[in-house]
């Protein structure tokens, strides 16, 4: 009995001690993740980590300024192409982040209409998110069955609500998801009305976003083929011997620094000056 006593003192006295003595780490979820790990996210590549990404970058960067430096015996233009391939990941991933978001802008309204009519056949919030699995548009069924998986595991709604809203990094799709916690928190007599009225907007947005994107795809195709142009010229010198070594020299490796300061500089500005007001992930 007085071994029993004094193993309860000692356990007491340890936990008093490491709540006041230990150090305290903060939750996962303050942590706010970085630019390489949001783009991945958006792209549906949140399965990637950023260190194999870095690493592709890498990799296409030696591996693009190995052939130009084979091809041109010249290491400025060679660096300058090796720059290039190691960015052409990032181009590639943000690429397929802004189509995947267009996509599933597009496939909400759907996925909507279709939540809108399980409520109204009597099946429960969490079940009608469950059933978009395989009744939803195809770019959403994954996450959702996903989703289904997670509810059916834990049980709990709101923890997989947030689980979705990571898997899908969406900006459409934190509205719609917090609007049906909100929905579901607050009671299920306005949910049918909550969403006719959310796949109207979304509609509507989609619509008017697809107008814009059209009329401003001039702007954009314009500005990557003017800052494309002079690189690609380039490109066919390398295999020029004669021309293409007067870079090396201190006066060609001020051209092309400059050159590509000034395309930089002006890609960027025309794409600000085209682009259209871009969704954030306020809710997330």
């Amino acid at each position: 009995m007085g071994a029993l006593v004094g193993l309860g003192v000692g356990v007491g006295l340890m936990l008093i001690w490491s709540a006041f003595f230990l150090p305290r780490t903060p939750p996962a979820e303050s942590r706010t993740p970085g630019r390489a790990t949001q783009l991945l996210a958006r792209a549906g590549l949140g399965q990637v980590s950023v260190t194999g990404f870095v690493i592709l970058c890498a990799v296409c960067g030696l591996v693009a300024g190995f052939v130009l430096q084979v091809v041109s015996g010249t290491p400025p233009v060679a660096v300058a192409f090796g720059l290039m391939g190691a960015w052409l990941p990032v181009a590639v991933v943000s690429g397929r982040a802004r189509r995947r978001q267009r996509e599933l802008a597009e496939v909400w309204p759907e996925a909507v209409d279709n939540l809108t009519s399980a409520v109204r056949a009597g099946m429960s919030l969490p079940d009608a998110l469950a059933a978009l699995g395989t009744r939803g548009p195809e770019p959403l069924r994954e996450a959702f069955d996903r989703f289904a998986l997670d509810y059916q595991v834990s049980g709990r709604f709101g923890e997989s609500l947030d689980r979705l809203k990571d898997r899908l990094a969406d900006p459409v799709g934190d509205r719609v998801i917090e609007g049906l916690r909100i929905a579901r928190e607050v009671g299920g007599g306005e949910l049918g009305r909550l969403l006719r009225n959310l796949s109207a907007y979304l509609r509507d947005d989609a619509r008017i976003r697809s107008e814009l994107e059209a009329r401003q795809a001039w702007t954009v195709n314009g500005a990557r083929l003017a800052v494309a142009s002079p690189w690609l010229v380039l490109l066919f010198m390398s295999f020029q011997s004669d021309v293409i070594r007067r870079y090396a020299s201190p006066a060609g490796v001020i051209v092309l620094a400059v050159g590509a300061l000034a395309c930089v500089v002006a890609y960027r500005l025309m794409m600000r000056i085209g682009r259209l007001p871009t969704e954030r992930r306020i809710l997330s």
